[in-house]
C-alpha cells in the first residue's frame, strides 16, 4: 500500500500532570475482537478522514464522534504521525486538559456479529476511558503509538 493511498486516521492525545507524573487518556476499542484483550487494545481517541479534509480539524470531529464530548480547548502541540502494523497512518496532537471518564458517551459502530450471521450487532467505538500513567499506557496500547507517549514525554520534561 502506498503512502498516498493508505489510509489516514487522526487524533487527539489528551494529557495531564498530576502529583504521580504525567498522565494520558486512552480507550479501550470495543466490539467483539478486543473485549478479552488489554495490551494493544487501547487506542489514542481518533479516526479516519479523507484527503483534503485538514487533519487537526479531524481530530477535533473524531474526539467529538468516538467521546461524545466537545474537544477540549487548548493548545494542540503536533506528536507526528506514525504507520500501524496495518497501514493506517496515524496523526496526533496532544493537548492539556482535564475530563472526567465517567462524563463520555462513545460513538457507536454496526458490524455483522457472529460473522456469517447475517445479524447486525451495534458496539461502542471505545467501551471504556481511563487515565493512565505514560508506564502504563506504554504496555497496553496499540504498539506503533507508543511513540506519541515517547514524544509527549519528551516534550512535556
Amino acid at each position: 500500500m502506498t503512502a498516498s493511498r493508505a489510509k489516514r486516521s487522526a487524533g487527539l492525545l489528551l494529557y495531564r500532570r498530576t502529583a504521580d507524573g504525567l498522565e494520558v487518556l486512552l480507550g479501550h476499542m470495543g466490539g467483539p475482537f478486543f473485549a478479552r484483550r488489554d495490551a494493544g487494545a487501547w487506542t489514542v481517541p481518533k479516526g479516519e478522514y479523507e484527503p483534503g479534509e485538514p487533519a487537526l480539524e479531524a481530530a477535533r470531529r473524531e474526539f467529538q464522534e468516538e467521546l461524545g464530548l466537545p474537544p477540549p480547548d487548548g493548545e494542540a502541540m503536533p506528536l507526528g504521525e506514525v504507520r500501524q502494523s496495518n497501514g493506517k497512518i496515524v496523526t496526533v496532537w496532544a493537548v492539556e486538559a482535564d475530563l472526567d471518564p465517567a462524563t463520555v458517551v462513545p460513538g457507536v459502530f454496526v458490524m455483522e456479529w457472529p460473522p456469517r450471521s447475517g445479524r447486525t450487532q451495534e458496539f461502542p467505538e471505545l467501551d471504556r476511558v481511563e487515565w493512565l500513567s505514560v508506564d502504563r499506557a506504554r504496555q497496553i496500547i496499540v504498539t506503533a503509538q507508543a511513540a506519541f507517549l515517547d514524544r509527549l514525554a519528551e516534550h512535556s520534561a
